[in-house]
């Protein structure tokens, strides 16, 4: 249950191989207002509440031995966080895990490396609607990892006032994720690597825009690469459109649309950061790393 969207996998998992058996995703915006408020609307937790109840019909027909229900930056930042999980225990019958900033760091981390662990120092990114988790690592290890207080709903909310955004809002936006970006890495030696991993909304929809996708195919994602030059291109297309024409683009879902601007710009900053020209995006991210993690949990 993430800040923009709940999303659901249902996998058979077997000597660290993920397979997946149902998968959903459902925008929700949960963490709607919630950098101006520091609350969790009603609308927005009973949003979540009914697609969680779907969900759950869903995957108790396929019997899992398992389930784990997590819950991320939105409820980490909300005051009335206990509510909500509260919520989800009284009508769903279902305990939430409220991750940490590290937990979901490395969740992530070990959902992307899981079918190839990488043997060079690798930064795997995850750009999520309340935070942004980064982390670096080689195989299983992980030598730095962070997350910042950088998302697409918060960082929308935070700059992108006009449609489409002028010129200043992209300035402001931009400087706020290079401070953040800096603040976190400026003096950290470990916070190198040679090659990226980028999951989650904006590098899936940027991938299925650049291959204008429609509908949506996984297998034509996971594993696609994106150049800096042609995401700064992309980037100049989505900042110049209003929503409106941004809902029309070829491979970009209509509840991504809202946001993809603030989430490509933390991308293309977060690339600048560490001197990445391409990336490689990955269908395999935190839902996975939480796959793994309740699996070896109960062996």
């Amino acid at each position: 249950m993430g800040t923009n969207s709940t999303r659901l996998l249902v996998a058979d998992v077997e000597d660290a191989q993920v397979t997946e058996v149902e998968r959903r995703t459902t925008v929700t915006q949960l963490g709607r207002g919630v950098d101006h408020t520091g609350q969790l609307s009603h609308a927005a937790i009973d949003d979540v509440c009914t697609t969680v109840g779907e969900y759950r019909a869903i995957y108790e027909e396929l019997g899992p031995e398992r389930v784990m229900a997590i819950a991320t930056s939105a409820v980490r930042d909300a005051d009335n966080r206990a509510v909500f999980i509260a919520e989800l225990r009284e009508r769903l019958n279902l305990d939430t895990r409220l991750l940490t900033g590290e937990e979901e760091a490395h969740l992530t981390y070990l959902g992307a490396i899981a079918e190839h662990p990488p043997d060079q120092k690798t930064l795997v990114f995850d750009i999520g609607g309340g935070s942004t988790e980064l982390v670096i690592g080689s195989g299983v290890e992980v030598g730095f990892h962070t997350s910042l207080q950088a998302g697409v709903v918060r960082h929308t909310e935070r700059h992108l006032a006009a449609d489409p955004p002028d010129a200043t809002e992209l300035e402001d936006l931009a400087a706020d994720i290079r401070n953040l970006i800096d603040g976190a890495i400026a003096t950290e030696p470990d916070a190198r690597a040679t090659r990226a991993i980028a999951v989650a909304e904006t590098p899936t929809s940027l991938a299925a825009i650049d291959q204008a996708l429609d509908p949506y195919d996984p297998s034509r994602i996971h594993g696609y690469r994106l150049v800096l030059s042609r995401i700064q291109r992309m980037l100049s297309r989505l900042a110049s459109s209003t929503l409106a024409e941004r809902l029309r683009i070829p491979g970009l879902h209509s509840g991504r649309a809202p946001t993809i601007v603030a989430g490509t710009v933390i991308l293309v900053e977060v690339m600048r950061a560490f001197e990445l020209e391409e990336i490689e995006v990955s269908e395999r991210d935190i839902l996975h790393g939480s796959a793994l993690s309740a699996a070896m949990a109960a062996a």
